[in-house]
């Protein structure tokens, strides 16, 4: 019989404590259940529901968040991906006033088809961080708001503003998109079992009607400038690989809009010209705001040059 080591003891041990409140939680699958009901509230309370309220909600686990919501709105789906948990939290409802609010979508968030909703509330899988938000801000019709707790980093970087160290891509692409708020810190031992990081809830608030800009060519330009978000614009520009897709890019323009392409076309000095006569060639991604990305693409746009 082989001999048990501490090590195997003591994780042995804390399985057999976390059967004892349920079921064994799977970290892999990012399941970390919020167990401290004062914040459960707290974030509940900061989507400002109202009784009329469709809530969708994204990994309910054993459902101490979405007893809170059903008790302040018209109906929740929760989409939930582990058998287990799904059946916790039905077995939770079961026999109560809310049972009938309560609709659960068994699967992956990634590829369930969203009803529609007014407000969504999560305590996210962190791995699947970025594809939930930007799923979210694509979905059609908008919703109102969404309360989301993430790993306190990648929350950060969400609210990160021109000159912030954690200031990059993600940051403005979402800004682009919502309004979005740091509302609350969240200690890992709040959690059960503890994740290794610190968490934190923010509010996004998507802009109605969206921006008239092709988020796809936008996150294009970005990923430019954002390689060394250090570097001034025209050193980022002169990179052979970049001049080779956007001579490439304003080729396909010319030829899908029937337009010539003079002989001596060099892409190398159209963009730097642009730069140039929009003053931004000693730009630098780490300090520019929205506005300036959004004057520089629609600068490159008006001359034929594209990012997607």
């Amino acid at each position: 019989m082989p001999k048990l080591t501490a090590k195997a003891t003591k994780k042995a041990d804390s399985a057999e404590d976390m059967r004892a409140f349920g079921p064994i939680f799977n970290k892999d699958l990012g399941q970390h259940i919020l167990k401290n009901p004062l914040v459960a509230q707290g974030i509940v309370d900061k989507a400002n529901l109202v009784g009329s309220d469709t809530v969708l909600e994204i990994g309910p686990g054993t459902g101490n968040l979405t007893v809170r919501i059903l008790q302040q709105c018209k109906k929740v789906y929760a989409v939930e991906m582990d058998p287990r948990l799904a059946a916790e939290l039905q077995k939770r409802v079961h026999g109560t006033a809310d049972q009938r609010k309560l609709h659960i979508l068994l699967g992956d968030f990634m590829k369930t088809e969203l009803p529609y909703f007014d407000v969504c509330i999560s305590n996210t899988p962190y791995q699947i961080s970025s594809v939930l938000t930007f799923k979210l801000l694509e979905h059609r019709p908008l919703f109102r708001v969404a309360i989301l707790m993430f790993q306190r980093e990648f929350a950060l970087r969400l609210v990160a503003k021109p000159g912030d160290e954690l200031y990059c891509r993600l940051s403005v692409n979402v800004q682009l998109l919502a309004k979005v708020d740091h509302v609350m810190k969240v200690g890992k031992n709040n959690f059960r079992p503890p994740p290794k990081v610190e968490s934190s809830v923010v509010r996004l608030e998507p802009k109605n009607p969206p921006p008239p800009v092709n988020a796809k060519e936008f996150d294009g330009l970005l990923r430019i400038l954002f390689t060394r978000k250090h570097k001034i614009f025209a050193a980022n520009f002169k990179q052979t690989a970049v001049l080779n897709m956007l001579e490439q890019n304003y080729k396909t323009f010319c030829s899908a809009h029937e337009m010539m392409v003079d002989s001596d076309f060099d892409i190398k000095q159209k963009v730097m010209d642009i730069l140039e006569a929009e003053n931004m060639s000693e730009m630098r991604a780490a300090r520019c705001d929205l506005d300036d990305f959004l004057k520089l693409l629609l600068a490159f746009n008006n001359a034929n040059i594209h990012f997607s």
